[in-house]
């Protein structure tokens, strides 16, 4: 196989893929940053909990 029919290959697959629509990336988007926003809450008062719990057994 040679490197213009691999881009023709290439380019034929890329034309059958289902794309998401705008609002389909919008939604998916919106809850990677709920969820990661949601991660760090939980990872800052787990922090601030064992960092007071660390300071008052030393």
């Amino acid at each position: 196989m040679n490197l213009i029919q691999y881009f023709r290959d290439s380019r034929a697959e890329l034309s059958r893929v289902s794309w998401p629509t705008r609002q389909q990336v919008l939604e998916g988007t919106q809850a990677v940053v709920i969820f990661v926003a949601a991660l760090t809450l939980i990872v800052y008062v787990l922090d601030l909990l064992f960092s007071n719990l660390i300071r008052a057994v030393l």
